[in-house]
């Protein structure tokens, strides 16, 4: 025990008058963490979040349409609305004060506790006015009612003016709170004029009600070109229109944006719940992003509300897979779903629980199944009202699921330098240059085409990789079998970008990989089943525009000294008319690429000055059309290759067997 009072205190010592009472709000100034998270700045813009709240309820309960918002020098703000105003007649318990005076200077108290003055509000602490008063070594409350205008002042929590009677005012109406931070609480920091504008946008664009004025004296602006001096914020489209003006031309996977409002299910002795808003787009590139609130909150750290949403959009798009007999939408997970989402959320509900003063996550159990309920309704509705974009949505999320899947199971490929010789199979014939740019991969089929082809090439920018047979179809080929296909890993190492976990784009050893294939059926089954290679396993080289297929000649025409090249039979017909007539004209069958002199595959095929390459596109709008095709005409099941023959055999006109 000796130990333990070393520092000279002693358990006889310890008594009664040692046990502090904090009364009124000192606790606030003493702790100030504990109720708005610290002293930092993000705390310090707290203070005027804690006030335009207030104003924000006033507006949600259809008492008030306009907010203006000031900061003026000296780090001044005032906040101002239009709505009942706070009352300032005596209090039942404390008959000697105004209930103006108790709000500002009791902790936990006001009108929202109870939900008769509030039906939805976001300050049910009853702590936010009062901890902005205890923390403001200036603040002023003004309060216009019945045609009164009444003013009290206060110094860090501590009234200096009894409530003071103005006077009589016509045309005004509501609260207006100024407030100037302590420096001794946060030292030097400044309200930023533009973190502030944007909080007021942001509740503007929550409610749509809502009228906000913002101004702030042009000299705190410095050199701050974007955040206007004044502007009036309304928002008539909400949500929707908050979602747009961030993601501006950002390419998207369904063209608008999903947003709607929807009231929540009433309680069961018929109580409103509230309702919800939200607006969503899924990006094709970028980061996700996903705002969520609770009676204009912000909620950072999600919640109940949060985790309804994203159950519900699951739910939604599984069952969307489900009714359109997709069996790969069962290895949906959330994350596929929201993982490129870009949305915001908002929830109005009856006596919100939140974790913490600072209010950043919500904690009311209810509201996850409230929320999943009602969107998950109109969700169904969104993708059944629109099949073609529902299924381009179904055929995105999945692409990522098996994404993510293929990043799991892939065992990293070591990456193989630019000047480091590769041990392949197929020989591969790099090309000179170590430089990525201008260079070109050819894919062709076997030792002969790769011998005509390492003769035609240009040995600075152009490499050779011959592959043996047919490649391994990987649409309905198991995962394991693709990681023991010694084809597919000699490719892989030639392309130096790794799949899976060890993708990486910049590692790419050539500008282009071009598919190089014989002009025939097998050709065209060959260069079909490494278009496939290269959609499922390496997608982000088909969107950046690196694959194309090589378009060989078919046929050599020949009439004396000119001799020209055709490249299907279609074309065969329509050039001989322009030789001679008369004369005759020799037409002779490449039987394939290694049978092509290299001279003329130079010529017609990979000379970058007289051929013609096809770049392989997967466009946004056809995803779901693609992965469709890919599918059927690929995957493991034959039987919806042999539906798509007998649908389509009518159209073949010319078969070359």
């Amino acid at each position: 025990m000796s130990d333990l009072f070393a520092n000279g205190a002693s358990p006889d010592k310890y008594s009664a008058k040692d046990i502090e009472v904090l009364e009124g709000l000192e606790p606030v100034r003493r702790r100030p963490g504990m109720y708005i998270g610290g002293t930092d700045d993000t705390a310090l813009h707290h203070l005027a979040a804690e006030i335009l709240d207030n104003c924000m309820d006033e507006a949600v309960a259809g008492h008030a349409t306009l907010i203006e918002m000031a900061l003026t020098l000296g780090n001044s703000l005032t906040v101002r609305d239009n709505g009942r105003g706070i009352p300032t007649d005596p209090h039942p318990k404390f008959p000697k004060k105004s209930a103006l005076e108790v709000i500002l200077t009791t902790l936990h108290s006001g009108g929202k506790f109870s939900g008769k003055a509030y039906a939805t509000s976001g300050g049910l602490h009853g702590v936010g006015s009062s901890v902005v008063n205890a923390l403001s070594s200036k603040f002023t409350a003004e309060v216009a009612r019945d045609k009164k205008l009444y003013r009290q002042e206060f110094s860090c929590g501590i009234p200096i003016t009894k409530l003071i009677d103005v006077g009589a005012v016509q045309n005004r109406r509501g609260t207006a709170i100024s407030f100037v931070p302590d420096t001794q609480i946060f030292g030097d920091k400044q309200f930023s004029p533009a973190r502030l504008y944007r909080l007021a946008r942001s509740k503007a664009y929550l409610f749509r009600g809502v009228r906000i004025k913002w101004s702030v004296d042009p000299a705190l602006l410095k050199n701050d070109a974007e955040t206007p001096a004044t502007a009036e914020l309304h928002f008539p489209g909400g949500l929707r229109d908050s979602l747009e003006a961030e993601l501006g031309a950002a390419p998207r996977v369904l063209p608008a944006i999903w947003a709607g409002e929807a009231k929540l299910p009433d309680a069961p002795d018929g109580t409103a719940q509230g309702k919800l808003e939200w607006a969503c787009a899924w990006l094709e590139r970028g980061e996700s992003m996903l705002d969520t609130y609770c009676n204009t909150v912000p909620t950072p750290l999600g919640g109940t509300h949060e985790a309804g949403f994203r159950t519900a959009l699951l739910k939604g798009l599984r069952a969307w897979a489900e009714q359109r007999g997709n069996k790969r939408g069962n290895q949906v997970i959330g994350d596929d779903v929201t993982g490129a989402l870009a949305a915001k959320f908002s929830l109005f509900i009856r006596e919100p629980q939140f974790q913490g003063q600072t209010k950043e996550k919500l904690t009311n159990p209810e509201a996850g199944k409230l929320t999943e309920a009602s969107l998950r309704d109109r969700f169904d509705h969104f993708l059944a009202g629109d099949p073609s974009g529902a299924d381009n949505l179904l055929a995105f999320v999945i692409d990522r699921a098996e994404d993510r899947i293929r990043r799991k199971e892939a065992k990293d490929t070591p990456r193989k330098s630019a000047t480091r010789r590769l041990r392949l199979p197929g020989k591969l014939a790099d090309c000179a240059i170590e430089n990525a740019t201008g260079t070109e991969l050819f894919l062709v089929e076997g030792d002969s085409a790769g011998g005509s082809a390492k003769q035609a090439r240009n040995r600075n920018t152009q490499a050779i990789l011959p592959l043996r047979g047919k490649i391994l179809n990987v649409a309905s080929a198991s995962a394991d079998k693709l990681r023991q296909n010694q084809e597919l890993k000699d490719l892989i190492e030639a392309l130096g970008c790794g799949v899976g976990n060890s993708f990486n784009r910049a590692g790419l050893r050539y500008e282009r990989v071009i598919i190089m294939t014989d002009a025939d059926v097998d050709g065209a089954h060959i260069a079909s089943l490494l278009m496939t290679f290269f959609y499922r396993e390496l997608p982000e080289l088909i969107r950046h525009g690196h694959i194309y297929l090589a378009q060989p000649p078919l046929y050599r025409l020949t009439q004396g000294a000119k001799s020209i090249y055709a490249m299907d039979d279609a074309a065969r017909e329509k050039l001989i008319k322009n030789f001679k007539p008369g004369s005759k004209v020799e037409v002779s069958r490449f039987k394939g690429l290694g049978e092509m002199p290299p001279a003329v595959l130079k010529d017609t095929t990979m000379d970058p000055a007289k051929r013609t390459l096809l770049r392989i596109v997967a466009a946004p709008e056809d995803r779901a059309a693609t992965s469709e095709m890919v599918e059927s005409l690929m995957g493991k099941r034959p039987e919806l290759r042999f539906q798509f023959i007998q649908e389509n055999a009518g159209t073949v006109q010319d078969l070359d067997v």
